[in-house]
């Protein structure tokens, strides 16, 4: 499946170290209400059980809002909650394989961080690209950061969606300006908010000027 690149404008990736006020599917569905245009459900913490309850619920509310909904890491729960796609990490399954267990139809992201990374999880069949981190993030502590060339470079070697990560904020989006990205994939930008949808508002509307600019 191709990737659509307004999916990529701004693609909100879950992270329930903010819950507490709100539940994690009233955080999500805040994020859907303020535009968000792609959700990813990211859990290191719950077992399988657990994350397939917690993945038809928020796999729900995303068709609910006409929006991909994306699982990461965990094929078997992506396909289990017939979620829209699967992001893996360097380190996950190969994109060849994660594709023989999902079927043509689910869309695949990667995590690259280089170019040679890049044309790789292409040729090997994913449908978007994940780059970063850009900079410093507390999600990711031991992520290295990626300058604004590389990010050029792998936009400019590819010809699928790419989407930056990695400490992205109101403040620095628009460094990303002029890169050829898509879009932005937030975490604590979008779920430690005060306000999630007002603020999800806020960076749509600022995602989509740097892309455009």
């Amino acid at each position: 499946m191709k990737c659509d690149k307004k999916t990529m404008l701004l693609y909100a990736v879950t992270d329930r170290a903010w819950t507490g006020r709100q539940s994690l599917y009233e955080q999500v569905e805040a994020a859907l209400k303020g535009g968000a245009t792609c959700v990813q459900l990211r859990e290191k913490e719950l077992d399988d059980r657990e994350l397939l309850a917690e993945a038809l619920e928020i796999s729900a509310l995303c068709r609910q809002y006409k929006v991909p909904f994306i699982v990461n890491d965990n094929v078997d729960t992506a396909i289990q909650c017939r979620a829209d796609g699967i992001h893996v990490g360097q380190e996950d399954l190969e994109v060849c394989r994660v594709r023989q267990k999902a079927g043509d139809g689910m869309i695949i992201g990667v995590s690259v961080h280089s170019v040679e990374e890049a044309v790789e999880a292409v040729k090997n069949g994913a449908d978007y690209l994940g780059v970063g981190a850009m900079f410093s993030t507390a999600t990711k502590a031991d992520a290295k950061i990626l300058s604004k060339e590389i990010l050029r470079e792998i936009c400019a070697a590819v010809d699928v969606p790419v989407v930056a990560i990695g400490g992205i904020s109101r403040e620095n989006i628009f460094q990303l300006e002029g890169s050829g990205v898509d879009g932005v994939a937030l975490v604590s930008a979008i779920f430690a908010a005060e306000d999630i949808e007002s603020e999800c508002r806020l960076l749509r509307r600022l995602s989509e000027e740097m892309v455009a600019a």
